[in-house]
């Protein structure tokens, strides 16, 4: 498989490919397209931007098959290009839901130093047994998603929830403030809420279609500065360190949270350019000024907020699970969830580093 798995830096700036990383991306577009392995699978979409949905079928079956490697690939493939898929009622194991976060990443091309990614403050070092009981984890690859778990580790976040004047706010991809990011999260509801508690998602894609063609060439020369110092404050109020590495790749190492990453990224699967630097982890649009980079952020979350046909909301049931490419769509939580508490289970891969392609055009052909 011909693929790229690093940028061109200029300037410590993961921004261009080179002609030779063109020619292969080219290639690797062929490579990716998709061969309807699934096809014998009943599913639908949940909206024409994003989302599919396979309701009845079981994930373990597809690891352990004889065409495992054939289904995989074309799940990962189906994931980039719907930005999310849901199955239903899943009975996969939390150790086979590590096999799947990897083996999508390695079957599409992932750098070969490119595992599991461990978090650097929700990390089986400080969770133990969750307070349900029914989870107890002793993997670091693994995050156990919960409100007594938030107000454990993050006591002044947690406490900071029960105000939320914009739930907006909460938009956001996974770990984009390490070097080298995310592709794929699993997240799996061990115990929903009884009501409330769905996520949703936003299309990146879609979202950079609704700028200009003339802003968008503005935005394609961009970079920005990704970091989380909040979780350090954490660990400084807990009286705990952050992991510091590696997390799941040798590039993800110490304690201070913060990568370049262009503001207009180019998914490798599906060769589409994204709106990259959106949500909580993104601290500065760089070579701009700080007006400039404030209406820029605040702007990319207007417009995920104002337009609801690049968004899908997904009502949880007990063991349903998501898969979503973190290189072009964003999530956020809803902050209303009534009756047990609600536990997932979050795997997350980690992919290359982050790239623009001037080559690659939008979802709209422009």
């Amino acid at each position: 498989m011909s693929i790229i798995t690093e940028p061109q830096t200029i300037n410590g700036n993961a921004t261009d490919a080179t002609a030779g990383q063109q020619r292969n991306r080219l290639l690797s577009k062929i490579n990716f397209e998709s061969h309807n392995s699934l096809n014998r699978e009943e599913f639908f979409d949940l909206t024409p931007s994003i989302g599919r949905e396979y309701p009845q079928a079981q994930l373990s079956d597809w690891i352990t098959a004889e065409d495992s490697d054939e289904l995989l690939k074309e799940l990962a493939i189906t994931v980039s290009n719907r930005g999310v898929v849901f199955f239903r009622n899943q009975n996969l194991s939390i150790e086979e839901q590590k096999i799947l976060g990897q083996r999508l990443g390695e079957l599409t091309g992932k750098p070969k130093e490119s595992s599991l990614h461990i978090h650097p403050v929700i990390n089986a070092g400080r969770e133990g047994v969750d307070s349900t009981g029914e989870v107890d984890n002793n993997d670091n690859e693994v995050s156990i998603l919960s409100k007594s778990q938030q107000k454990t580790i993050y006591p002044p976040k947690a406490e900071a929830k029960a105000f939320r004047p914009k739930a907006s706010a909460g938009w956001h991809s996974d770990i984009t403030f390490e070097p080298v990011p995310a592709d794929y999260t699993i997240l799996k509801m061990q115990i929903p809420s009884k009501n409330g508690g769905d996520t949703l998602w936003a299309s990146g894609h879609e979202l950079y279609t609704r700028f200009s063609p003339h802003f968008r060439r503005f935005l394609d020369g961009l970079t920005a500065t990704y970091a989380q110092p909040r979780f350090n404050q954490y660990a400084n109020a807990g009286g705990f360190s952050i992991y510091d590495g590696p997390r799941g790749s040798p590039h993800n190492t110490g304690e201070k949270l913060e990568a370049v990453h262009p503001v207009i990224r180019t998914n490798p699967i599906t060769g589409l350019k994204s709106v990259f630097a959106v949500g909580h982890h993104v601290e500065k649009i760089n070579d701009v000024t700080s007006e400039e980079s404030e209406y820029l952020l605040n702007r990319f979350i207007e417009l995920i907020a104002h337009n609801h046909d690049l968004q899908v909301r997904f009502k949880w049931k007990k063991n349903d699970l998501a898969i979503w490419d973190n290189r072009s769509v964003y999530h956020t939580a809803t902050y209303d969830a009534v009756g047990p508490e609600r536990v997932g289970i979050r795997v997350v891969g980690i992919g290359e580093k982050p790239y623009f392609d001037p080559n690659s055009r939008a979802i709209d052909g422009l």
